[in-house]
């Protein structure tokens, strides 16, 4: 039975330590995966929000497109790609729908959907595009979008997203993992 999965990009099927190089040169800076323990970046570095916000806008582009995929994420992706719809719904702004859509190219990467919302609320997209099932890397993102939309959501495991997680989050450490729960979560 065909399935919409609604899949978050960045941090979900990108490599969570995407930004970190480009974060690491800039601000003379030697920040890991592990010193990230919130999503927000502003305390690893000691520029003003303003200052940062403007250094983020600016380099958006390239950080997306330079990103690595998460390990196997391309594998599954692969596969579910003839099962189910795949719907990705991205924080990103709309003017980086050229860059993303390239990016997915470069990779090659099917899409039915791509949604770039520009907020990190995605419930409306959730709703509007009747995902069954979503993926996501941001804690607070994940439980509102299976509280406000009565879904399964597959949280990936990062230091950033560690808090405890209602029934209907499952945390899940990689693409192959959340494979074999979808596999089981279909059956039913």
């Amino acid at each position: 039975m065909k399935k919409r999965f609604g899949i978050d990009i960045d941090g979900t099927v990108t490599c969570p330590t995407s930004i970190l190089p480009f974060l690491n040169k800039e601000f003379n800076l030697n920040v890991t995966l592990d010193d990230v323990k919130e999503y927000d970046l502003m305390p690893l570095v000691t520029v003003s929000e303003e200052e940062f916000s403007q250094w983020f806008s600016e380099n958006e582009p390239v950080i997306y497109s330079q990103s690595p995929l998460a390990k196997g994420a391309k594998e599954v992706l692969k596969a579910w790609e003839k099962e189910h719809e795949l719907y990705f719904i991205s924080a990103r702004g709309r003017h980086l729908l050229e860059v993303t859509s390239n990016w997915f190219t470069s990779n090659d990467l099917f899409y039915h959907h791509i949604e770039l919302i520009g907020t990190h609320d995605k419930i409306e997209a959730a709703k509007t595009f009747g995902v069954d099932i979503f993926f996501e890397d941001k804690h607070d993102n994940a439980v509102t979008i299976h509280e406000e939309c009565r879904i399964p959501v597959l949280l990936f495991d990062t230091p950033y997203n560690r808090d405890p997680l209602p029934e209907g989050v499952i945390r899940v450490h990689d693409w192959n993992e959340a494979n074999k729960w979808v596999e089981s979560w279909l059956k039913k």
